[in-house]
């Protein structure tokens, strides 16, 4: 049986509690000291949002755990991918990462300055085939590494919710990544199939500390649960998030994709919750789409889809790409968003971050 470890928490006892969940998820059990493990950042802004990427507590609470635990700071590699909107060194500055990994001595590599290769699956694939036709390249240093995903409790207007597999997404796919949206769900089960080929072994720990409701996985509405949760089963913790935030986990296509493929456990009553008893815990989130999300989906799979060819294909990508950069960094983040952060640093948790 699956196991998720879920935890409450608050801003003064984050750290030691990250130290309890990895221990109640069995990390030391199932990581060895003596292999390299990943990091693997969640970067869905390079500007800060609260819940929209990893949060610096939930890096630092993990990294030190694992010091404490005798896994040696040469062998953790944190990482991050960019994507056509997002840039990994702002990101580093603006969620804070950077001074967290400059204190603790930990390596970063951008994965767009790495060697990518040819990675030819042994699993059979839902949608990986259809879209890259000519083959599919992932980082050469994630084969054989171990790997700890970073993601946060939030809603995605692509997915419904996002987490542990979609972090994925940002990793093993290069920043062109945008062409899988339409078929989003069957990309996420391919990933994890593809993941359990080249790492011994996987883990996610997710920050709920402060959540994202709404628009996700950016104009959201941030809402403070206090909950930090980890597992062993990327399809398990996904489920469990899922669950808390008020969703059916087996009605989410690549949730129930992959637990029917026996990729992880989805079903909700075959998992072993240790830890809190979330037994009646729903957040009662609703899942939005922002403008671009909307007309993305419009043009990709919608009544608008015959443009899809000459819009994503061709130069005229570049208007889109600006489009969604203008509408979030110019006009949503300093105006609605603002005011959202604004509340947000008034509470302990942003506090916290500006501690950061």
């Amino acid at each position: 049986m699956s196991k998720v470890a879920v935890l409450k928490t608050n801003p003064e006892i984050v750290l030691d509690d990250y130290n309890k969940l990895m221990n109640l998820a069995e990390f030391k059990k199932q990581f060895a000291k003596e292999k390299e493990t990943i990091l693997k950042l969640n970067l869905s802004w390079s500007l800060y949002y609260p819940a929209c990427s990893t949060e610096p507590w939930q890096l630092e609470g993990v990294i030190k755990s694992m010091l404490n635990k005798g896994y040696s700071k040469e062998k953790i590699i944190a990482t991050e991918n960019k994507t056509v909107v997002t840039d990994v060194q702002k990101g580093l500055k603006g969620n804070k990462w950077d001074n967290i990994l400059r204190r603790y001595n930990i390596n970063f590599i951008s994965l767009p300055e790495t060697e990518w290769v040819n990675y030819k699956p042994k699993t059979e694939m839902l949608a990986m085939d259809k879209i890259f036709t000519n083959g599919h390249v992932i980082p050469k240093f994630f084969i054989g590494k171990q790997i700890i995903h970073l993601p946060t409790v939030k809603t995605h207007g692509h997915t419904i919710m996002t987490g542990a597999m979609k972090n994925a997404f940002g990793g093993l796919i290069t920043e062109r990544r945008h062409h899988c949206h339409k078929m989003i769900h069957e990309v996420l089960v391919d990933l994890l199939a593809i993941q359990k080929e080249i790492h011994p072994k996987m883990f996610a720990v997710m920050d709920g500390t402060v959540c994202g409701d709404g628009a996700g996985p950016r104009t959201m509405e941030p809402k403070i649960k206090n909950y930090i949760i980890a597992s062993d089963d990327q399809v398990a913790i996904d489920a469990i998030s899922a669950k808390m935030m008020g969703f059916d986990p087996m009605k989410i296509r690549f949730i129930k994709l992959a637990h029917d493929r026996g990729l992880g456990t989805g079903d909700v009553r075959q998992i072993e919750i240790v830890g809190e008893d979330i037994s009646r815990t729903n957040f009662r989130f609703k899942t939005n789409k922002s403008p671009v999300i909307f007309w993305d989906q419009m043009f990709r799979k919608g009544s608008l889809s015959f443009i899809e060819p000459m819009l994503f294909h061709t130069g005229l990508f570049k208007l889109a790409v600006f489009g969604s950069a203008f509408y979030h960094d110019k006009l949503w983040y300093p105006t609605i968003g603002k005011v959202k952060i604004k509340k947000f640093m008034k509470s302990k948790w942003g506090k916290l971050w500006q501690d950061y």
